[in-house]
């Protein structure tokens, strides 16, 4: 691999031909639009990837502002900033029945900002008057409320926090002005997530003392557009498929970025904002709709409910992609056997239109293409099944009077796979490990918190004692610091749970 300084020159050369430096140059010079909250995958694969396309057709003409949503972002975000924004998408998969493969690079970032060390210049960013648009993306686990304490001058890394304070510099800068709106879009995959972090940003703006006024001026003159995204964006490939990519380029990319060509946004908002953010124009996916349940509930439960049900089970046995999980004869048919028949029946749609979109989610999870490794997908997946499956889970046993046992299976696989061990590094940082049953061992990235309540339940578990496995497992689900809701008034979940998780133990694959 080539080292940085060598990067930014290398990178110029996907810039192929004369106009398309030129356009580059143009984007480089565009008024900042767009705070992005979010350095990640998808966002660089999914929104990023339309700005560009609305940019290059002329319909659009703003640039963005990059930010990372936590602490951790940093030196990813240096990175980039190094390479001169520029990142290099290949859109790889099947279409209309046939391979497509195609490479674009993206050029949409004009400046890079750490809010965790660069404060200051963070909150001016609120004063820009070309600023119109928030696009972020930083998991279910960012977009939460917590009790904080506001000091001026200090960061504050709960994003809805954040954002509060930003709008407040905005709201100060600006006089309260009502045409100084920002139309709002959280990506984050949790169900009204426009009126979530509304919510959230009014009772921070309250609790911070910034008074009736501000919050009104939230309320009615920023836009916080529920919506959804799909999109399989894998982000860098494996090394060989790397090199078969790049080895006729003439460059690297630390950030090459690949993804499915199926994409869909669908906002809920009426469709004259298009001319604001005009994606729809530009030929995109996108869709301005009354109503998101329908838009929601059959991605969220089916497609990346199947994701966080294969997760832990498909790691538990040894596969790494989800095409490994899916070209196995007993696990795929598992994953297919769960939506059919405890996912689709849960859910309030024609079971004939979920069927459709579940085979049509099976046919993208086939793309021969994409390696969407398994280790990405398990990421934040507390809160992930919280959204994603217990929601079906308890509507399936509520309408047939008994839990599903494939989604029991799932969760059992998954407190297996979170039966984490805590160490604390030389800097103090804290991580989590869990062993797999080939011997390997896993670092679980999640909430630091849930971790440490699971990893403290399994430090009581005596091994190999069936009873010790129940009452820990019955402690797990019972803890409303993990799951915020006690699991165990779920009849019977508890034991069936356990029972599972003893049947895995037993025979692991």
């Amino acid at each position: 691999m080539m080292t940085i300084s060598r990067l930014q020159p290398l990178l110029r050369l996907g810039l192929t031909g004369e106009d398309e430096r030129r356009k580059h140059v143009h984007m480089q010079q565009l008024p900042i639009k767009v705070l992005q909250i979010g350095e990640g995958n998808f966002l660089r694969g999914f929104a990023d990837w339309m700005l560009q396309e609305s940019i290059a057709s002329g319909k659009y003409h703003g640039s963005v502002v990059l930010t990372p949503p936590t602490p951790r972002g940093a030196a990813k975000l240096k990175q980039i900033e190094q390479q001169e924004g520029l990142y290099t998408l290949v859109v790889q998969g099947l279409q209309d029945g046939q391979k497509v493969e195609k490479r674009q690079m993206i050029s949409v970032f004009r400046d890079y900002v750490d809010p965790y060390t660069e404060w200051e210049r963070f909150l001016q960013l609120a004063e820009l008057e070309s600023l119109d648009v928030v696009i972020s993306n930083t998991t279910e686990a960012g977009l939460v409320y917590t009790p904080i304490d506001y000091v001026p001058g200090e960061p504050m890394t709960n994003f809805p926090a954040r954002l509060t304070v930003l709008l407040q510099r905005r709201f100060a800068h600006f006089n309260g002005d009502p045409k100084r709106g920002l139309m709002i879009l959280p990506c984050e995959l949790i169900e009204n997530n426009g009126d979530v972090l509304r919510e959230y940003v009014l009772r921070y703006g309250r609790e911070f003392g910034f008074g009736e006024e501000f919050c009104s001026w939230v309320e009615q003159s920023q836009l916080f557009l529920n919506n959804l995204v799909d999109r399989i964006v894998t982000g860098m490939p494996g090394d060989e498929e790397y090199a078969r990519l790049t080895g006729s380029w003439g460059y690297e990319d630390s950030f090459l970025t690949t993804a499915e060509p199926y994409h869909l946004w669908a906002i809920q908002g009426d469709p004259s904002l298009d001319r604001r953010l005009p994606l729809a124009q530009a030929g995109l996916n996108v869709q301005w709709v009354p109503d998101l349940k329908p838009f929601r509930q059959r991605k969220v439960h089916i497609l990346n409910g199947a994701h966080t049900l294969m997760m832990p089970a498909g790691l538990l046995q040894g596969k790494s992609t989800v095409r490994e999980v899916m070209e196995d004869s007993e696990l795929g048919e598992w994953v297919r056997q769960t939506v059919d028949l405890e996912i689709i029946p849960a859910l309030p749609i024609l079971p004939e239109e979920l069927k459709r979109y579940a085979a049509e989610t099976f046919e993208r999870f086939a793309n021969p293409y994409l390696e969407h490794r398994l280790q990405d997908i398990a990421m934040n997946s507390i809160s992930k099944f919280q959204s994603r499956l217990l929601p079906v889970l308890k509507a399936y046993t509520e309408k047939f009077d008994q839990l599903p046992e494939q989604l029991v299976y799932g969760l059992a696989a998954l407190l297996r796979l979170y039966q984490v061990q805590e160490t604390e590094q030389q800097d103090g940082t804290k991580i989590f490990t869990t062993q797999l049953p080939n011997g390997s061992t896993m670092n679980i990235r999640d909430h630091s918190g849930q971790l440490g309540l699971l990893a403290g339940h399994w430090a009581g578990w005596q091994q190999h004692d069936e009873s010790s496995c129940r009452q820990v497992i019955h402690d797990i689900l019972a803890d409303t610091g993990i799951w915020n809701e006690d699991l165990t008034a779920i009849a019977g979940l508890s034991e069936a749970v356990a029972s599972k998780w003893i049947q895995m133990e037993v025979n692991p694959t």
